[in-house]
């Protein structure tokens, strides 16, 4: 079967083709691409290919719009000399507190994840537009949502349950947890990649423009520092990560504050982007050496990784810390900071880790006691992977 699978964000999408059969564990990926500056005055759509599909160099199409974009990724995936297509399979950050797996798309289901849409207002409005149009074009074949906290749902009470009211933790207020696809692609390539010597206590930092760091104890997901939201955690580019509730009261008792504004101000206007006017960490860096607010964000940054992965490696012990996601695959000079006196015997290979060598790869240095390696987030991977077992099923 042919599956393509949609990973939207604000203003991008990005897209892959898979060819699966019932043989193969890992779909063959057929060519993927991605949409970017949605709503911008010049969008730019990029299509790369891996067999006789016809590649696309990146050139400008108009997209002033999610709903205007999708139908841009769909014509260049059904254009001349494609596959047709068997299945769709989307990545949708929240499901809200009903949906706990992946599943197929029902009338039902876009019920639930309309709820669910202001749990991840970054995210999933533009996701859910997304869906409608595609399964309103492709109506007679199977549509797939995956979500980023599934494989969170293996953390345990004590690290999930909030102290707050019953009535509200009945109503599925709880931390959930999130960069969840991330997380099993780390999983997943690490045990084929190791095999026998797969640890049993494993740290991951997703770095991206949204962050988060995941503790994993043989395979399974005990801690995440997202929440009830992918809000909260550590610092990110554009949200805040984890504040103090008493500075919620107080941003809404300013005049003619309301909680959307409120909202939007913790989603759109904090994080890096508060503290030194730009939520790029590669502008970031070029710019530190001289603009002192650059490098107190940065310092913060890596500053609350750091803390996040020490009390994760207190409470959960640590035999292999891996980076992922944009910022984790590569820059190297946020991996020092972060990994640098870290823990005892934690030593980098600076050599290895300044490297612009591309996929799964060590870090470490010999003499480190804890390895340390960079393994890509293969999101879409895991999303096929999902489509092709709910399709047989």
């Amino acid at each position: 079967m042919t599956i393509l699978v949609i990973n939207s964000g604000s203003s991008s999408i990005k897209f892959s083709l898979y060819r699966a059969t019932p043989e193969a564990d890992r779909p063959k990926v057929l060519a993927d691409g991605q949409l970017s500056g949605i709503g911008t005055p010049e969008p730019q759509l990029e299509l790369t290919s891996s067999g006789p599909i016809p590649a696309q160099p990146s050139h400008p199409v108009q997209a002033d719009s999610p709903t205007q974009a999708i139908h841009v990724v769909l014509d260049a995936v059904t254009a001349s000399g494609m596959p047709g297509l068997d299945a769709i399979g989307y990545r949708v950050v929240h499901p809200g507190p009903q949906l706990h797996d992946h599943t197929r798309i029902t009338p039902d289901v876009l019920a639930e994840l309309e709820h669910a849409a202001s749990f991840a207002p970054l995210h999933d409005p533009e996701a859910i537009t997304l869906i409608r149009e595609a399964m309103a074009r492709f109506p007679h074949i199977g549509h797939y949502a995956c979500f980023d906290t599934v494989f969170h749902q293996t953390m345990p009470p004590e690290a999930f349950t909030y102290p707050i009211p019953e009535p509200l933790r009945k109503a599925g207020v709880r931390r959930y947890g999130f960069h969840g696809l991330s997380c099993e692609s780390v999983v997943y390539q690490l045990r084929a990649q190791l095999d026998q010597s797969f640890p049993s206590r494993l740290i991951i930092a997703h770095l991206g423009s949204g962050s988060s760091i995941t503790a994993v104890v043989d395979g399974c997901s005990v801690d995440n520092t997202m929440g009830l939201t992918p809000t909260g955690g550590v610092l990110m580019g554009t949200r805040p990560g984890d504040l103090d509730p008493g500075l919620i009261f107080y941003l809404l008792r300013q005049p003619g504050a309301s909680v959307d504004s409120v909202e939007h101000l913790l989603n759109f206007d904090s994080g890096l982007k508060a503290l030194a006017h730009a939520s790029d960490v590669r502008k970031l860096r070029e710019s530190s050496p001289h603009d002192l607010d650059a490098k107190l964000a940065l310092d913060i940054f890596c500053r609350r990784i750091r803390m996040a992965m020490g009390g994760f490696a207190a409470v959960h012990g640590l035999d292999m810390l891996v980076f992922t996601g944009g910022i984790g695959e590569h820059d190297s000079v946020t991996r020092s900071q972060i990994a640098d006196n870290l823990i005892d015997k934690l030593h980098l290979d600076e050599s290895a880790n300044i490297a612009k060598t591309e996929g799964l790869r060590q870090i470490s240095a010999a003499d480190s006691a804890i390895p340390v390696y960079i393994v890509p987030a293969e999101e879409d991977l895991i999303i096929a992977r999902h489509v092709v077992r709910m399709a047989a099923s």
